[in-house]
């Protein structure tokens, strides 16, 4: 087989199954690992998949910069962020992490809630600014500029200094086997950090981002409340996140 067919072939296998599994296609195609792991490196260098232990994942299409996030799947993010501005109650404290779906959160929170609003992220501070009974603590650091958040040190020894009853986080990459994803190694640490100062986590996921994967681990399955997601509830990625135990919020 030559490499332009086993290049489409890969990608028409992580289109429908979802995963790549190296030694698997190495005894499909009859070809060494090695040829299939230098493969998906090229995928991989081209942003086609997300390479991972013993073979590849579906990349996640949010590791664009923040300004080109703003236009991925805007009604899906929508969707999420009604469900999630539900979940804040009168008087309770949020953790509100930065991005695109977290804005549409701090948007479609009632514009006359009483609570407090704990960010790293200026956009979402400014977005609130205008809530007359909103209290917003805004933590700093070194602004990580893909996400438009503060990251480093700085950011996650302030996080450790407030606590709230909800933090509501937005990952790139949602998968059963990967686990909770993003692009930035500081900015999963932040985001682990501001997670860690709550009682309950919910996960901002719209469904383009379902089933696919990033670079860095963010959260184990166990650590987190539920996922709020716009996938359909019956994909089969969905079900598989069922199965592990987590609670999935659909919104319509």
């Amino acid at each position: 087989m030559l490499a332009a067919e086993r290049r489409d072939h890969l990608l028409g296998l992580l289109a429908r199954e979802g995963k790549i599994v190296a030694k698997d296609v190495a005894a499909e195609l009859g070809i060494s690992e090695d040829s299939v792991r230098r493969d998906l490196r090229d995928l991989a260098a081209e942003g086609l998949c997300q390479r991972v232990y013993g073979g590849a994942l579906p990349v996640s299409p949010a590791v664009v910069d923040y300004a080109a996030r703003q236009s991925v799947a805007p009604d899906g993010k929508r969707k999420v962020a009604a469900v999630a501005a539900g979940l804040v109650r009168p008087g309770g404290a949020l953790i509100l992490d930065g991005g695109t779906t977290t804005l549409a959160v701090a948007r479609a929170l009632p514009h006359d809630l009483a609570c407090t609003v704990i960010t790293h992220s200026p956009t979402i501070a400014a977005a609130l600014l205008d809530h007359p009974q909103a209290d917003l603590y805004l933590l700093g650091g070194r602004v990580f500029k893909h996400s438009a958040v503060a990251c480093g040190a700085a950011a996650v020894e302030a996080a450790q200094n407030v606590s709230a009853d909800l933090c509501l986080l937005g990952v790139t990459g949602v998968h059963p086997e990967a686990g909770l994803t993003t692009g930035d190694a500081e900015e999963a640490a932040m985001k682990r950090a501001l997670s860690a100062r709550a009682a309950e986590t919910f996960i901002l996921a719209s469904s383009e981002k379902i089933g696919t994967a990033s670079r860095f681990r963010v959260l184990p399955w166990e650590k987190v409340s539920g996922l709020i997601t716009d996938a359909d509830p019956h994909d089969a990625v969905v079900e598989q996140l069922k199965a592990l135990g987590l609670e999935v919020l659909v919104a319509g």
